[in-house]
């Protein structure tokens, strides 16, 4: 039987404390014999306390639930720089183990908030209900269930006491950020933290949560090959939320899959999460593979819409043009496209050229013409050149900052790139992201009928959305 996080302050802050403590300790003393090491065993070294500090952080994380977890799913999408590559590929299998394994709660110390949030019995609600979870998370886990008119629903319900443990998380965020910032020495630990805060606040709300789900259902709905489950919002409460059950294959099913499967199902994928920023204005927070299904008539079903954020229509058109011009070769643009949005703390510390070619390896992927198969192998290989410490724009990048806003737009990008390189898709991605930052025609079948899902033709499902 799995024992329930701990939920007391002291108990969480102890967690959080301990290994900060524990790592600084070590740091100090890698540090130390660093100065009598040879520069090649010095850099050894720091990559080999990196990794176990990754270990530590995610081991630590996973036993807690709540924000803690949320933020090790967090840095799933973040390169950890310091690591060594050989690494890199171990860390990332423990962090999916983190996000997709988590133990579930017996039923008796859910049923009772259950109970609470609907008021009344379970059978005056459910004409069946599965007491064994299928699926966990971070802050809930999910049950099947039937309605009385014969429905069948997955029943998300929130951890028992995990909104005060959460609490007690963000508080201690801060404790976590020297950490952060010895593996990703790139990142600007106190924007991720600070969103961290805004976003993961808001997804202990269930209500907040389904009325992001309605929106992109009703978004989506009626779509050729993307599915959203709807929302049953008479059944969902502030820390339950009921919708449509979804069967189909799961994400490991989907990489055995032949190459042509593998490579619709990718470009679905690619699809929604660019369709629903662009159409719908709203960055997804946590599109990771375990998220999506490949239903039994080819759609693609998506899920957990607990972690978006609304994107303001200027600062989006604003990311539109800087990738405009990164396509265009266009130095002055992205220079001042990138300090307009927040990137560029001292935009005279920053020559265009640079930043045109920094810009330009990162997306690649995105922007080179041409079909190209993504690899596991090409994804480490690419965040490697841009922003490890042996790439030559590190600097560079530690001088800049991530706006709020961008934070989830970065998260979503960078998620989608790494599961196509694990679906090892192919496809020619700078004519499927130009549908989207330029306006271009759609160049496949997938994207002719999703262009004709959008039309202004189609008014009813526009305004729906």
């Amino acid at each position: 039987m799995t024992a329930p996080p701990p939920t007391s302050r002291l108990a969480r802050t102890s967690r959080f404390g301990g290994l900060v403590a524990g790592q600084s300790l070590r740091w100090a003393g890698t540090r130390a014999a660093n100065l009598v090491r040879s520069p090649e065993r010095a850099e050894a070294a720091s990559g080999e306390r990196a990794a176990a500090l990754a270990r530590e952080l995610v081991e630590q994380l996973g036993h807690m639930r709540g924000a803690a977890m949320k933020i090790g799913q967090v840095l799933s999408t973040i390169d950890f720089s310091a690591i060594p590559p050989s690494e890199r590929e171990q860390f990332k299998q423990t962090l999916a183990a983190l996000r997709d394994d988590v133990p579930p709660l017996p039923f008796n110390k859910v049923e009772r908030l259950i109970r609470t949030e609907l008021g009344g019995p379970l059978a005056r609600y459910f004409a069946e209900f599965e007491e064994d979870a299928f699926a966990a998370a971070s802050i809930g886990q999910v049950h099947r269930a039937v309605t009385h008119d014969g429905r069948a629903v997955a029943v998300k319900v929130q951890y028992p006491g995990i909104a005060e443990a959460v609490e007690t998380d963000l508080r201690n965020l801060g404790l976590l950020l020297p950490l952060l910032r010895r593996l990703a020495p790139g990142l600007d630990a106190s924007a991720l933290a600070a969103e961290l805060r805004e976003r993961v606040a808001e997804e202990l709300d269930y209500e907040i949560e389904a009325a992001n789900h309605r929106t992109v259902e009703r978004g989506w709905r009626g779509h050729p090959y993307v599915h959203v489950p709807a929302v049953d919002t008479a059944l969902s409460a502030r820390r339950v939320l009921v919708t449509e059950l979804l069967v189909g294959h799961r994400f490991e099913e989907v990489k055995r899959l032949p190459a042509p499967d593998r490579d619709r199902f990718a470009e679905i994928v690619f699809r929604f999460f660019f369709g629903t920023l662009t159409h719908l204005g709203r960055a997804s927070g946590d599109p990771h593979p375990g998220n999506y299904l490949l239903l039994e008539d080819g759609r693609v079903g998506f899920l957990d819409f607990g972690l978006m954020r609304l994107v303001d229509p200027a600062y989006l058109e604003g990311e539109r043009e800087l990738a405009r011009a990164v396509e265009a070769g266009d130095a002055a643009a992205v220079h001042a496209g990138m300090a307009a949005l927040g990137y560029l703390p001292d935009p005279a510390a920053f020559d265009p050229r640079r930043l045109l070619e920094q810009l330009w390896l990162a997306g690649e992927w995105y922007f080179e013409p041409g079909p190209r198969r993504i690899t596991p192998a090409y994804v480490s290989d690419l965040v490697e050149r841009t922003s490890s410490p042996r790439s030559e724009y590190f600097e560079d990048l530690r001088q800049m900052s991530l706006p709020p806003q961008a934070l989830l737009i970065r998260r979503m990008e960078g998620l989608v790139f790494s599961t196509l390189g694990e679906l090892r898709a192919r496809a020619d991605w700078s004519a499927l992201g130009r549908e989207y930052h330029a306006g271009a025609a759609p160049q496949t079948a997938l994207g002719h009928a999703d262009a004709a899902f959008w039309s202004p033709s189609r008014p009813a499902l526009r305004s729906a959305a």
